[in-house]
């Protein structure tokens, strides 16, 4: 049905890798591969097997979920998209008290990841790292132009007062920034 690989760290591997919860549910348990270092995982490439038909509107997405957090989506594979590279951004863990209470007699708690079989219509971006992505881009770019402005505030009572040309002058002179270090932008991609 599918195959996996984590670049640099496994051979790939097939469904059989996996538990299967239910006929559109597997689960691999972290602790079973790399133990407590899970979250030096940063990648994942998912793959459909040449003899698995997929429907069209159907996908495998891909969710991860660290100790007692719930499980966070990272992207999916189609059959008009069969393979993906996905970044695995896993959550926070939760804390000790709620893991003793998720716990219970299941034994601790792991890291897992979790495929089902979705409809595609359902699920957010498919790509969710170039979301992060251009998120990440925008917060610092943002963060480049209230610097700027901050550095021309004067205080007027309780508000803050900017030249009226603030902004005709941060982008000029990030446009010109820009033109002159090509390096400059990438450097906000990161």
């Amino acid at each position: 049905m599918f195959g996996v690989v984590f670049p640099n760290r496994s051979f790939p591997m097939d469904i059989s890798t996996f538990v299967q919860i239910d006929t559109f549910h597997w689960v691999l348990d972290m602790n079973h591969f790399v133990g407590e270092a899970y979250d030096q995982i940063g990648e994942m490439c998912i793959f459909l097997l040449n003899n698995f038909t997929l429907p069209p509107d159907k996908a495998l997405a891909v969710y991860v979920q660290s100790p007692g957090s719930a499980f966070a989506f990272c992207g999916a594979v189609t059959v008009s998209r069969p393979s993906a590279v996905l970044s695995l951004q896993w959550p926070e863990p939760g804390s000790a008290a709620q893991m003793q209470l998720t716990a219970g007699d299941s034994g601790p708690l792991s890291a897992k990841i979790g495929i089902s079989v979705e409809d595609a219509a359902s699920l957010p971006s498919l790509d969710v790292a170039a979301e992060r992505k251009i998120e990440r881009l925008a917060m610092r770019v943002g963060e480049n132009l209230f610097n700027f402005m901050q550095s021309f505030c004067g205080v007027d009572g309780s508000k803050l007062v900017v030249p009226m040309d603030i902004l005709d002058r941060w982008f000029k002179k990030f446009q010109e920034r820009a033109k002159r270090d090509p390096g400059f932008l990438k450097s906000f991609a990161l």
